[in-house]
Protein backbone atom coordinates (compact mmCIF):
# COMPACT_ATOMS: atom_id res chain seq x y z
CA UNK A 1 0.00 0.00 0.00
CA UNK A 2 1.19 3.50 -0.78
CA UNK A 3 2.32 5.21 2.45
CA UNK A 4 0.18 8.31 1.92
CA UNK A 5 -2.89 6.22 1.16
CA UNK A 6 -2.22 4.19 4.30
CA UNK A 7 -2.08 7.34 6.44
CA UNK A 8 -5.30 8.64 4.90
CA UNK A 9 -7.03 5.36 5.73
CA UNK A 10 -5.74 5.70 9.29
CA UNK A 11 -7.23 9.18 9.63
CA UNK A 12 -10.58 7.97 8.29
CA UNK A 13 -10.51 5.06 10.75
CA UNK A 14 -10.02 7.52 13.59
CA UNK A 15 -13.17 9.38 12.53
CA UNK A 16 -15.18 6.16 12.28
CA UNK A 17 -14.33 4.83 15.74
CA UNK A 18 -14.16 8.24 17.43
CA UNK A 19 -16.40 10.61 15.45
CA UNK A 20 -15.30 13.59 17.55
CA UNK A 21 -11.80 13.39 16.07
CA UNK A 22 -12.99 14.61 12.71
CA UNK A 23 -15.40 17.39 11.92
CA UNK A 24 -18.30 17.09 9.53
CA UNK A 25 -20.56 19.50 11.40
CA UNK A 26 -19.21 22.75 9.99
CA UNK A 27 -18.26 23.88 13.50
CA UNK A 28 -14.97 25.82 13.89
CA UNK A 29 -12.02 23.57 14.63
CA UNK A 30 -8.50 23.57 16.01
CA UNK A 31 -6.08 21.31 14.13
CA UNK A 32 -3.71 19.25 16.29
CA UNK A 33 -1.15 16.80 14.91
CA UNK A 34 -0.19 13.44 16.40
CA UNK A 35 2.95 11.51 15.42
CA UNK A 36 3.15 7.94 16.72
CA UNK A 37 5.21 4.82 16.03
CA UNK A 38 2.24 2.91 14.66
CA UNK A 39 4.35 0.62 12.49
CA UNK A 40 7.99 -0.38 12.62
CA UNK A 41 10.10 -1.48 15.58
CA UNK A 42 7.77 -0.60 18.50
CA UNK A 43 4.13 -0.76 17.32
CA UNK A 44 2.79 -1.30 20.85
CA UNK A 45 4.11 2.16 21.74
CA UNK A 46 2.36 3.72 18.75
CA UNK A 47 -0.90 1.95 19.51
CA UNK A 48 -0.95 3.18 23.11
CA UNK A 49 -0.16 6.71 22.05
CA UNK A 50 -2.85 6.79 19.37
CA UNK A 51 -5.47 5.24 21.69
CA UNK A 52 -4.90 7.82 24.42
CA UNK A 53 -4.88 10.66 21.88
CA UNK A 54 -8.21 9.60 20.38
CA UNK A 55 -9.72 9.26 23.84
CA UNK A 56 -8.55 12.72 24.93
CA UNK A 57 -9.87 14.38 21.79
CA UNK A 58 -13.16 12.50 22.05
CA UNK A 59 -13.62 13.71 25.62
CA UNK A 60 -13.11 17.32 24.56
CA UNK A 61 -15.38 17.09 21.52
CA UNK A 62 -18.12 15.19 23.35
CA UNK A 63 -18.26 18.13 25.76
CA UNK A 64 -18.86 20.46 22.83
CA UNK A 65 -15.26 21.43 22.22
CA UNK A 66 -12.66 23.55 23.99
CA UNK A 67 -13.64 26.98 25.25
CA UNK A 68 -11.48 29.73 23.80
CA UNK A 69 -12.53 33.24 24.70
CA UNK A 70 -16.12 32.21 25.33
CA UNK A 71 -16.49 30.26 22.09
CA UNK A 72 -16.37 26.47 21.65
CA UNK A 73 -14.05 24.86 19.11
CA UNK A 74 -13.90 21.19 18.15
CA UNK A 75 -10.54 19.45 17.92
CA UNK A 76 -9.51 17.92 14.60
CA UNK A 77 -6.79 15.35 15.20
CA UNK A 78 -4.48 14.55 12.29
CA UNK A 79 -2.63 11.27 12.88
CA UNK A 80 0.70 10.44 11.22
CA UNK A 81 2.85 7.31 11.45
CA UNK A 82 6.60 7.81 11.96
CA UNK A 83 7.12 4.08 11.25
CA UNK A 84 9.78 4.22 13.99
CA UNK A 85 12.15 5.88 11.50
CA UNK A 86 13.90 9.20 12.04
CA UNK A 87 13.58 10.29 8.42
CA UNK A 88 9.88 9.45 8.32
CA UNK A 89 9.34 11.35 11.57
CA UNK A 90 10.96 14.40 9.98
CA UNK A 91 8.82 14.10 6.83
CA UNK A 92 5.48 13.87 8.66
CA UNK A 93 6.44 16.68 11.05
CA UNK A 94 7.10 18.94 8.09
CA UNK A 95 3.82 17.86 6.49
CA UNK A 96 1.75 18.58 9.59
CA UNK A 97 3.26 22.04 9.95
CA UNK A 98 3.43 23.29 6.37
CA UNK A 99 0.63 21.40 4.58
CA UNK A 100 -1.90 20.68 7.33
CA UNK A 101 -1.18 23.88 9.25
CA UNK A 102 -1.66 22.33 12.69
CA UNK A 103 -1.47 24.56 15.74
CA UNK A 104 0.67 22.07 17.69
CA UNK A 105 2.02 18.52 17.57
CA UNK A 106 1.98 15.74 20.16
CA UNK A 107 4.74 13.15 19.64
CA UNK A 108 6.80 11.39 18.49
CA UNK A 109 7.57 9.12 21.46
CA UNK A 110 10.91 7.43 20.89
CA UNK A 111 13.88 9.78 21.20
CA UNK A 112 15.25 8.66 17.84
CA UNK A 113 12.07 9.99 16.24
CA UNK A 114 11.53 12.93 18.58
CA UNK A 115 14.97 14.44 18.02
CA UNK A 116 14.56 15.17 14.26
CA UNK A 117 10.91 16.13 14.75
CA UNK A 118 11.84 18.58 17.49
CA UNK A 119 14.44 20.25 15.27
CA UNK A 120 11.84 20.91 12.57
CA UNK A 121 9.25 22.10 15.09
CA UNK A 122 11.77 24.50 16.61
CA UNK A 123 12.82 25.89 13.24
CA UNK A 124 9.16 26.27 12.24
CA UNK A 125 8.21 27.87 15.57
CA UNK A 126 5.55 25.26 16.23
CA UNK A 127 4.85 23.78 19.66
CA UNK A 128 5.73 20.09 19.97
CA UNK A 129 5.14 18.07 23.14
CA UNK A 130 6.70 14.62 23.20
CA UNK A 131 5.06 12.22 25.67
CA UNK A 132 7.88 9.66 26.07
CA UNK A 133 11.21 10.98 24.75
CA UNK A 134 13.58 11.02 27.75
CA UNK A 135 16.78 11.98 25.92
CA UNK A 136 18.03 15.35 27.24
CA UNK A 137 18.94 16.45 23.70
CA UNK A 138 15.30 16.49 22.61
CA UNK A 139 14.65 19.84 24.27
CA UNK A 140 18.14 21.33 23.84
CA UNK A 141 19.32 23.42 20.88
CA UNK A 142 22.31 21.50 19.50
CA UNK A 143 24.04 24.65 18.25
CA UNK A 144 23.68 26.87 21.30
CA UNK A 145 23.27 24.36 24.13
CA UNK A 146 20.29 26.37 25.37
CA UNK A 147 16.70 25.11 25.80
CA UNK A 148 14.56 24.97 22.69
CA UNK A 149 11.67 27.43 22.90
CA UNK A 150 8.93 25.39 21.22
CA UNK A 151 9.70 21.83 22.39
CA UNK A 152 8.36 20.31 25.61
CA UNK A 153 8.04 16.85 27.13
CA UNK A 154 5.58 15.19 29.51
CA UNK A 155 8.16 12.74 30.88
CA UNK A 156 11.31 12.94 33.01
CA UNK A 157 14.73 12.83 31.33
CA UNK A 158 17.44 10.18 31.15
CA UNK A 159 19.50 12.19 33.62
CA UNK A 160 16.90 11.60 36.31
CA UNK A 161 16.18 8.03 35.23
CA UNK A 162 19.85 7.04 35.20
CA UNK A 163 20.31 8.48 38.68
CA UNK A 164 17.22 6.65 39.96
CA UNK A 165 18.24 3.24 38.59
CA UNK A 166 21.90 3.50 39.62
CA UNK A 167 20.91 4.37 43.17
CA UNK A 168 18.16 1.71 43.25
CA UNK A 169 20.50 -1.08 42.15
CA UNK A 170 23.17 -0.11 44.68
CA UNK A 171 21.07 0.90 47.68
CA UNK A 172 17.95 -1.27 47.37
CA UNK A 173 19.17 -4.35 45.51
CA UNK A 174 22.54 -4.12 47.36
CA UNK A 175 24.48 -4.73 44.15
CA UNK A 176 28.18 -3.95 44.31
CA UNK A 177 28.98 -4.90 40.72
CA UNK A 178 26.82 -4.20 37.68
CA UNK A 179 26.98 -4.91 33.96
CA UNK A 180 25.25 -2.91 31.23
CA UNK A 181 23.94 -4.19 27.89
CA UNK A 182 22.51 -1.61 25.49
CA UNK A 183 21.78 -0.69 21.88
CA UNK A 184 24.57 1.71 20.93
CA UNK A 185 22.69 2.77 17.78
CA UNK A 186 19.69 4.06 19.75
CA UNK A 187 20.45 7.46 21.24
CA UNK A 188 18.16 7.18 24.23
CA UNK A 189 19.57 3.85 25.40
CA UNK A 190 23.15 4.99 24.93
CA UNK A 191 22.31 7.97 27.13
CA UNK A 192 20.60 5.83 29.77
CA UNK A 193 23.51 3.39 29.86
CA UNK A 194 26.10 6.11 30.35
CA UNK A 195 24.07 7.90 33.02
CA UNK A 196 23.39 4.65 34.88
CA UNK A 197 27.13 3.90 34.97
CA UNK A 198 27.84 7.37 36.33
CA UNK A 199 25.13 7.06 38.99
CA UNK A 200 25.98 3.51 40.06
CA UNK A 201 29.66 4.32 40.46
CA UNK A 202 28.86 7.54 42.32
CA UNK A 203 26.84 5.44 44.78
CA UNK A 204 29.90 3.28 45.42
CA UNK A 205 29.38 0.43 42.97
CA UNK A 206 31.56 -0.80 40.11
CA UNK A 207 30.48 -1.38 36.50
CA UNK A 208 32.32 -4.53 35.43
CA UNK A 209 30.84 -4.86 31.95
CA UNK A 210 29.66 -2.26 29.43
CA UNK A 211 28.52 -4.19 26.37
CA UNK A 212 26.83 -2.89 23.22
CA UNK A 213 24.80 -4.21 20.33
CA UNK A 214 23.14 -2.65 17.28
CA UNK A 215 19.46 -2.25 16.44
CA UNK A 216 18.14 -5.43 14.83
CA UNK A 217 20.64 -7.79 16.47
CA UNK A 218 19.12 -11.05 17.73
CA UNK A 219 22.18 -12.88 19.03
CA UNK A 220 23.60 -11.47 22.28
CA UNK A 221 25.64 -14.52 23.26
CA UNK A 222 29.04 -12.88 22.78
CA UNK A 223 28.18 -9.88 24.96
CA UNK A 224 26.45 -12.04 27.56
CA UNK A 225 29.43 -14.40 27.77
CA UNK A 226 31.67 -11.45 28.62
CA UNK A 227 29.15 -10.27 31.19
CA UNK A 228 28.95 -13.74 32.75
CA UNK A 229 32.72 -13.89 33.07
CA UNK A 230 32.79 -10.45 34.74
CA UNK A 231 30.55 -11.71 37.54
CA UNK A 232 28.06 -8.84 38.08
CA UNK A 233 25.38 -8.82 40.76
CA UNK A 234 22.86 -7.23 38.39
CA UNK A 235 22.52 -6.47 34.66
CA UNK A 236 21.08 -3.14 33.54
CA UNK A 237 19.39 -3.46 30.15
CA UNK A 238 18.06 -0.17 28.78
CA UNK A 239 16.35 -1.76 25.78
CA UNK A 240 13.00 -1.86 24.05
CA UNK A 241 10.68 -4.63 25.17
CA UNK A 242 11.25 -6.39 21.84
CA UNK A 243 14.92 -7.09 22.75
CA UNK A 244 14.62 -7.83 26.45
CA UNK A 245 13.06 -11.28 26.18
CA UNK A 246 15.81 -12.49 23.84
CA UNK A 247 18.52 -11.13 26.12
CA UNK A 248 17.07 -12.77 29.21
CA UNK A 249 16.45 -16.13 27.55
CA UNK A 250 19.95 -16.26 26.10
CA UNK A 251 21.42 -15.23 29.46
CA UNK A 252 19.68 -18.11 31.19
CA UNK A 253 20.99 -20.57 28.60
CA UNK A 254 24.50 -19.32 29.39
CA UNK A 255 23.96 -19.95 33.08
CA UNK A 256 23.55 -16.30 34.10
CA UNK A 257 21.23 -16.22 37.09
CA UNK A 258 21.55 -12.63 38.31
CA UNK A 259 18.54 -10.33 37.85
CA UNK A 260 18.07 -7.90 34.98
CA UNK A 261 16.76 -4.39 35.62
CA UNK A 262 15.50 -2.01 32.97
CA UNK A 263 14.42 1.45 31.94
CA UNK A 264 11.10 2.77 30.63
CA UNK A 265 11.73 0.96 27.33
CA UNK A 266 10.39 -2.13 29.15
CA UNK A 267 7.07 -0.55 30.05
CA UNK A 268 4.60 -2.08 27.59
CA UNK A 269 2.68 -5.19 28.73
CA UNK A 270 3.91 -6.84 25.52
CA UNK A 271 7.13 -7.51 27.45
CA UNK A 272 5.32 -9.93 29.74
CA UNK A 273 3.79 -11.77 26.78
CA UNK A 274 7.19 -12.12 25.13
CA UNK A 275 9.31 -12.78 28.20
CA UNK A 276 6.93 -14.77 30.37
CA UNK A 277 8.31 -16.28 33.57
CA UNK A 278 11.87 -15.51 32.49
CA UNK A 279 11.34 -11.88 33.59
CA UNK A 280 9.53 -12.69 36.84
CA UNK A 281 10.83 -10.60 39.73
CA UNK A 282 12.72 -8.08 37.59
CA UNK A 283 12.49 -4.32 38.17
CA UNK A 284 12.35 -1.35 35.82
CA UNK A 285 11.92 2.41 36.02
CA UNK A 286 8.59 3.76 34.82
CA UNK A 287 6.58 6.95 34.54
CA UNK A 288 3.48 5.87 36.45
CA UNK A 289 1.60 2.99 38.03
CA UNK A 290 -1.88 2.14 36.80
CA UNK A 291 -2.70 1.14 40.40
CA UNK A 292 -2.04 4.63 41.75
CA UNK A 293 -4.62 6.14 44.11
CA UNK A 294 -4.26 9.48 42.33
CA UNK A 295 -7.89 10.41 41.35
CA UNK A 296 -6.76 11.59 37.90
CA UNK A 297 -5.03 8.25 37.34
CA UNK A 298 -8.02 6.23 38.48
CA UNK A 299 -10.39 8.14 36.18
CA UNK A 300 -8.08 7.80 33.19
CA UNK A 301 -7.47 4.08 33.71
CA UNK A 302 -11.21 3.44 34.01
CA UNK A 303 -11.98 5.43 30.84
CA UNK A 304 -9.20 3.74 28.88
CA UNK A 305 -10.29 0.25 30.00
CA UNK A 306 -13.88 1.04 29.02
CA UNK A 307 -12.79 2.17 25.57
CA UNK A 308 -10.16 -0.46 24.77
CA UNK A 309 -10.59 -3.33 27.22
CA UNK A 310 -7.01 -3.14 28.49
CA UNK A 311 -4.96 -1.34 31.13
CA UNK A 312 -3.10 1.70 29.75
CA UNK A 313 0.69 1.62 29.84
CA UNK A 314 2.97 4.57 30.57
CA UNK A 315 2.98 5.74 26.94
CA UNK A 316 -0.80 6.06 27.01
CA UNK A 317 -0.68 7.87 30.35
CA UNK A 318 2.03 10.27 29.18
CA UNK A 319 0.15 10.93 25.94
CA UNK A 320 -2.95 11.78 27.97
CA UNK A 321 -0.89 14.19 30.08
CA UNK A 322 0.73 15.73 26.99
CA UNK A 323 -2.74 16.53 25.66
CA UNK A 324 -3.80 17.76 29.08
CA UNK A 325 -0.88 20.19 29.10
CA UNK A 326 -1.85 21.31 25.61
CA UNK A 327 -5.53 21.84 26.50
CA UNK A 328 -4.56 23.86 29.56
CA UNK A 329 -2.19 26.11 27.62
CA UNK A 330 -4.59 26.43 24.70
CA UNK A 331 -7.42 27.55 26.98
CA UNK A 332 -5.11 30.17 28.52
CA UNK A 333 -3.98 31.40 25.10
CA UNK A 334 -7.54 31.86 23.87
CA UNK A 335 -6.46 31.50 20.22
CA UNK A 336 -6.89 28.81 17.56
CA UNK A 337 -3.99 29.88 15.34
CA UNK A 338 -1.42 31.79 17.43
CA UNK A 339 1.50 29.38 17.80
CA UNK A 340 3.61 31.98 19.60
CA UNK A 341 0.95 32.68 22.22
CA UNK A 342 0.56 28.94 22.84
CA UNK A 343 4.32 28.61 23.34
CA UNK A 344 4.30 31.46 25.82
CA UNK A 345 1.53 29.89 27.85
CA UNK A 346 3.40 26.56 28.02
CA UNK A 347 6.68 28.21 29.03
CA UNK A 348 5.31 30.38 31.83
CA UNK A 349 6.37 27.94 34.53
CA UNK A 350 2.93 26.41 34.88
CA UNK A 351 2.05 23.23 36.75
CA UNK A 352 -0.37 20.49 35.77
CA UNK A 353 -1.85 17.72 37.91
CA UNK A 354 -1.71 14.76 35.59
CA UNK A 355 -2.19 11.03 35.39
CA UNK A 356 1.57 10.52 35.82
CA UNK A 357 1.67 12.87 38.80
CA UNK A 358 2.26 16.56 39.26
CA UNK A 359 4.09 18.11 36.30
CA UNK A 360 5.87 21.39 36.97
CA UNK A 361 7.68 23.35 34.28
CA UNK A 362 10.24 25.86 35.41
CA UNK A 363 10.20 29.10 33.47
CA UNK A 364 11.74 28.79 29.99
CA UNK A 365 12.29 25.04 30.25
CA UNK A 366 10.64 22.25 28.29
CA UNK A 367 11.66 19.64 30.88
CA UNK A 368 9.19 19.03 33.72
CA UNK A 369 10.15 18.48 37.33
CA UNK A 370 8.47 15.20 38.26
CA UNK A 371 9.05 11.86 39.93
CA UNK A 372 9.43 8.25 38.77
CA UNK A 373 8.21 4.88 39.97
CA UNK A 374 10.00 1.57 40.24
CA UNK A 375 7.88 -1.30 38.94
CA UNK A 376 8.35 -5.02 39.54
CA UNK A 377 7.20 -7.87 37.32
CA UNK A 378 5.27 -10.13 39.66
CA UNK A 379 2.84 -12.95 38.82
CA UNK A 380 2.72 -11.83 35.20
CA UNK A 381 1.87 -8.22 36.00
CA UNK A 382 3.58 -4.86 36.47
CA UNK A 383 3.36 -4.08 40.20
CA UNK A 384 4.32 -0.84 41.94
CA UNK A 385 7.44 -1.20 44.09
CA UNK A 386 8.49 2.32 45.13
CA UNK A 387 8.44 5.99 44.26
CA UNK A 388 11.44 8.19 43.53
CA UNK A 389 11.14 11.94 43.77
CA UNK A 390 13.45 14.53 42.15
Amino acid sequence: MNKQIGLSVLAVAAMIFFPGCGNNSGSPTVKIGLIAEISGQIPAVGASCRNAALLSVKQINDAGGIDLGGKKYLIQLLVEDSASKADQAAVVTQKLITQDNVLAIIGPNSSGNALPASEIAEQSKTVLITPWSTNPKTTINAKTGTPKKYVFRACFTDIFEGRVMGKFCHDTLKAQKAAVLFDVATEVFKSQAELFRKSFEAAGGKVVGFETYTTGDKDFSSQLTKIRNAGPDVIFSPSYYTDVSLQVQQARRLGIKVPFVGSDGWSTPELIKMCGKDCEGFYFCNHYSADSENPATRDFVAAYKAAYGTTPDDVAALTWDAFGLLWQALAKSGSIDDREMLRQRLSEGQSYKGVTGSIVFLANSGDPVKGAVIMRIKDGKFVWSSDSQP
